[in-house]
């Protein structure tokens, strides 16, 4: 390999890092999406800006979103007066009257949503699989997302870091 052609890679490198490193420190724009709440009127995610919000993803027919909602009732119940809104997103295949009675059933206290139409799911990345949950920061910005039951004490860890001041 001739030196200039080695010279040559090594600018395109190091000018790709330079690009991949700057769009690292951008921002990207906070998700947005319709929630259809049961028994209350409609919102929408942006509406919610200015307190942490966990944003679950579920299925009445999935063991893991059944076994993971007494977590997500203990975050509601230790954090919800001071702040976190939580925030359960019934999948666009499941039927209504079983999101109902599930939620009844469970005594379950913080909102569900209903996404419809898959446009929760899509704002959050086209969430496919459930449970999937999302922390959202006061601004908006997904700071902790997982696939199955997620981490409580990380979680709790993360809230506990916005609700400071």
């Amino acid at each position: 390999m001739e030196p200039s052609t080695m010279i040559d890679r090594r600018r395109f490198f190091a000018l790709s890092l330079a690009v991949a490193l700057a769009a690292c420190g951008q921002e990207s724009t906070p998700p947005d999406a319709p929630l259809h709440l049961l028994d209350a009127a409609p919102t929408r995610l942006a509406a919610l800006r200015g307190q942490p919000v966990l944003l679950t993803f579920w299925a009445t027919s999935c063991p893991g979103c059944i076994e993971e909602i007494p977590l997500l009732v203990e975050l509601h119940n230790t954090y919800g007066p001071r702040g976190l809104k939580v925030i359960g997103v019934a999948m666009s295949y499941d039927p209504e009257p079983q999101v109902r009675a599930l939620r009844e059933r469970m005594a379950i206290p913080y909102p569900i949503a209903l996404d419809r139409d898959g446009t929760a799911s899509e704002a959050m990345g086209k969430v496919r699989l459930t449970p999937t949950t999302f922390l959202l920061d006061p601004q908006g910005q997904v700071v902790y997302q997982k696939i199955g039951i997620f981490d409580l004490v990380k979680v709790k860890g993360l809230i506990e870091g916005m609700l400071k001041g």
